[in-house]
């Protein structure tokens, strides 16, 4: 047997048996493929017999190549099923994974979640999910509210009336105060990949995000989602889904954005609201001052 008919097995797995999102079996897959390269392994009961050590290794070389923990959480959480699969292939009574907690992130006053976190959620709540549309569908979610800034329950009131998605989106928040958004393609495209697999019909009074059942999606079903996937990837209990909302202000702010536009794409109704984004902003600058800063490591 070769690694690339180990892969080939691996990747019907995924698709086939675990209905895993095209996203995710790209994903899972490259991973195996690192760890065959890395041990030279090519048969399942070789694979099978790998252990925590092998995949602390497997991780000090991704790390090496500059991963964050957030990645190299996921990165843990595809190793572990592939060698379940591969323990599953070679006939052992035992599939469990090995025994190896992921990186953590270290716990302190409340922060945005970083850009490379924001995209982690949001993939590993679409992993996560028992079906490929609810994975499609919570991922969408999160992306209106770290890429466009919504509340979460300015995202859960969209219906088929804001369809299609545009450059910009007309959303009605708090005190029925409209503002105008800008929806990056990635939104866009989370939106429409959502649409492609929703079953259930979706007319002009429809609600565009639907439950299991069909009814109006919960503010509690996405942050169940959202604690199941910052647990897996060793984020603090305040990566909620309102904090991607705080996310996209600060890194709006980081990156040059002036406080009245961050007012007006917010959607708050007084500037002493906004202006707590300058606090974070800074709380962040100062942690990037004392671990950079050679006079601080002394």
């Amino acid at each position: 047997m070769t690694g690339a008919d180990l892969l080939e097995a691996w990747h019907g797995h995924l698709t086939h048996t675990r209905r895993r999102s095209p996203h995710t079996v790209r994903a899972y897959v490259a991973t195996a493929t690192r760890l065959l390269d890395a041990q030279g392994e090519t048969d399942w009961p070789a694979l099978a017999r790998l252990d925590a050590r092998d995949l602390r290794g497997q991780l000090a070389i991704r790390r090496g190549e500059g991963i964050g923990n957030a990645s190299a959480a996921r990165e843990l959480s595809a190793l572990k099923a592939f060698l379940i699969f591969a323990r599953e292939q070679a006939g052992l009574a035992e599939t469990a994974a090995p025994q190896m907690r992921g990186p953590r992130i270290k716990k302190g006053i409340p922060r945005p979640v970083t850009p490379d976190d924001a995209v982690s959620l949001a993939a590993l709540v679409e992993e996560d999910a028992r079906e490929t549309w609810i994975g499609a569908r919570d991922r969408a979610v999160l992306l209106l509210l770290y890429g466009a800034g919504l509340r979460i329950a300015e995202a859960l009131s969209l219906t088929g009336r804001d369809l299609p998605l545009g450059e910009v989106l007309t959303v009605t928040g708090k005190g029925s105060k409209q503002r105008v958004v800008p929806l990056l393609p990635i939104v866009r495209a989370g939106v429409a990949t959502y649409l492609a697999l929703n079953p259930w019909p979706l007319g002009k009074a429809d609600p565009l995000f639907r439950g299991a059942k069909g009814g109006v999606l919960s503010q509690g079903m996405v942050q169940k989602a959202m604690a199941r996937a910052r647990k897996a990837l060793g984020l603090p209990d305040t990566a909620t889904p309102h904090a991607l909302r705080h996310s996209f202000a600060t890194h709006l702010l980081g990156a040059g954005a002036d406080l009245r536009s961050l007012q007006e794409l917010l959607g708050h109704a007084s500037l002493g609201s906004t202006q707590i984004y300058t606090r974070v902003d800074a709380a962040v600058m100062l942690d990037v001052y004392r671990n950079a800063h050679p006079r601080e490591r002394e």
